[in-house]
């Protein structure tokens, strides 16, 4: 991997400590990738508003995200797995696309009618996806029901969504938001916009009518247990007045990120899954779908309780995701559920973690 280039566009909009940092930390990773490959793909479940699809998930190998390349966020290291150089020819990506319909037609019965399309970046920042990319890849799944792209707010853009919508596709962008709370989105995971951004954003696919899905962070480095909780439940409440899905997502300690340099000097311990369960009970009344998607459940580096309970929790979470009944979190229980209580009460933000 390329060392990342700070005279870019974003230089100076988050915390330049913060960015001078990661730039470091990421610059340790010499791992190169095929530009032809994809850099996963999976077949899945997902609930969507017009009800539950068998989805083909896509995550593109590209340059990877603009703004991880000035320093980036504190959590995310997907940036780790790009292409050296920051960009990928569209016939490479033309390649990406053709690897996972040929997973799809190894591992499932029929077609998904959900395409997920993730990048690590911005899908509609052309300098990760070209237009000409865009457009070959809306007509390739113009037979499907919906397509979910993501986006920073700073790209989301009529004519862009335009290439989806004119094929007769419903198409969502999803928006790493993170948090409701500007000082956390700054601060604690040094994302540069402003929640007006994704209102504005919001808007904008709204218009030619797009739908937009939100994507929280749960608990990124400096906040506690209960401030995490907190944020959550005023970030869902919040988003939900302008995204039709509210994804939470508990943070997990990914390599080459500043939350990995806390976590191996004991400054960080990922959110205990019953935060998760508490977070979707207080909130399944909110007039959006909100879903959970524990990555690396029941290991450290991952959203766990006391190692005996993960798997149940993580079942009722994944029960949920699809009903959107919180009464399934009444099936699970665990003596661990006293220490989370405990800890809840008493971690500060300043002293924590009280446990790992």
């Amino acid at each position: 991997m390329s060392t990342p280039d700070p005279d870019v566009y974003e230089q100076g909009r988050g915390m330049d400590a913060h960015n001078q940092v990661m730039r470091d930390v990421r610059a340790r990773n010499q791992q190169t990738y095929d530009p032809h490959e994809p850099t996963r793909v999976w077949l899945d479940e997902d609930n969507t508003p017009s009800g539950v699809y068998q989805s083909l998930t896509i995550i593109l190998n590209t340059g990877g995200c603009r703004w991880a390349r000035a320093g980036g966020c504190t959590m995310c290291g997907y940036v780790a797995e790009s292409v050296d150089g920051g960009t990928v020819p569209h016939a490479a990506l033309v390649d990406q696309i053709e690897a996972c319909l040929e997973h799809e037609r190894e591992h499932a019965d029929t077609p998904a009618d959900l395409i997920k399309i993730y990048t690590s970046g911005s899908f509609l920042d052309e300098r990760e996806i070209p237009a000409k990319t865009r457009r070959a890849i809306a007509s390739t799944f113009a037979d499907r029901e919906r397509i979910v792209v993501e986006s920073l707010p700073d790209f989301v853009d009529r004519e862009k969504l335009q290439d989806f919508t004119e094929v007769g596709l419903d198409v969502d962008v999803a928006v790493g938001l993170e948090t409701a709370t500007d000082r956390v989105r700054h601060d604690c995971v040094n994302k540069y916009f402003d929640f007006e951004d994704f209102e504005r954003a919001s808007e904008t696919a709204s218009a030619v009518g797009a739908g937009i899905k939100a994507y929280l962070l749960m608990k990124p480095p400096f906040l506690s247990e209960s401030e995490a909780i907190t944020d959550m439940k005023r970030s869902i409440r919040r988003c939900a007045e302008h995204a039709h899905t509210v994804s939470m997502n508990p943070t997990n300690v990914q390599r080459h990120t500043m939350v990995e340099e806390l976590y191996h000097d004991g400054g960080y311990r990922p959110p205990w899954l019953w935060s998760v369960t508490d977070v979707l009970r207080e909130t399944a009344d909110v007039d959006a779908i909100v879903v959970s998607d524990p990555v690396g459940h029941g290991s450290d580096r991952g959203p766990h309780n006391c190692g005996e309970c993960d798997d149940r929790v993580q079942t009722a979470i994944k029960d949920f995701d699809l009903r959107q009944d919180p009464s399934v979190f009444d099936q699970v229980s665990c003596d661990c559920k006293i220490t989370w209580n405990a800890v809840v009460e008493r971690e500060t933000g300043y002293g924590q973690p009280l446990l790992h």
